[in-house]
């Protein structure tokens, strides 16, 4: 069974390769937008995590005709009500400037206490089929923000985030864990993991 992964980010490629080879998954073969011919991607006007990863996956399979996962990711800041939420990527402005991002980000946090720096990453994948099923799953990672960047590992915002787990334990960022770590506790893991049945079914049928 040919999936395909509506990204060309090659650690997110890994990290669902790696979900995928944990579960036994050996005959699905994980193609990347890459790996197929191109098409225009399609503009990510959601309101939510939910709608713009169903509008990529759906690009995907209608697109390609191969089933398809697409995945919208972003950290969301109690004290910001939520956002940068589903405008993560391009909150300075420019999409995937993750420095500029998370100094913008850490600008405006930078006279909020310890105390009311609560912040998840949160994400929503989606599986849609050739046939027009659509599987959803959401993930949802809590933590705190810290005052600026700490380790070299991850994407994003992973650097300001400490995870909930690491609080009280050695205080580690996400960009501080090893990949299988933070697969075992992030939200896109989380989400991954919960198509993992469906995906089962849909390769032992195919």
């Amino acid at each position: 069974m040919k999936l395909l992964l509506a990204s060309n980010n090659a650690k997110k490629l890994k990290e669902l390769q790696r979900i995928l080879d944990q579960a036994g998954l050996d005959s699905v073969e994980l193609l990347a937008l890459r790996d197929v011919e191109a098409y225009d991607e399609p503009i990510e006007n959601g309101r939510t995590f939910a709608d713009n990863a169903q509008i990529k996956a759906r690009a995907g399979v209608t697109h390609t005709g191969i089933a398809t996962i697409a995945d919208d990711s972003g950290i969301a800041v109690e004290e910001l009500n939520g956002m940068p939420g589903v405008l993560s990527a391009r909150w300075s402005g420019a999409h995937g400037n993750d420095t500029a991002n998370n100094e913008l980000l850490l600008a405006q946090m930078e006279h909020v206490p310890d105390e009311r720096r609560n912040a998840a990453f949160v994400s929503v994948c989606v599986l849609a089929l050739p046939d027009g099923q659509e599987f959803v799953q959401e993930g949802r990672w809590e933590g705190q923000l810290l005052r600026g960047p700490k380790g070299e590992n991850g994407f994003g915002y992973d650097p300001l985030f400490i995870p909930a787990e690491e609080i009280d334990g050695q205080g580690r960022s996400s960009a501080e864990l090893s990949a299988e770590e933070k697969d075992a506790l992030s939200h896109r893991g989380q989400a991954l993991r919960g198509l993992v049945e469906k995906i089962a079914q849909v390769a032992a049928a195919s």
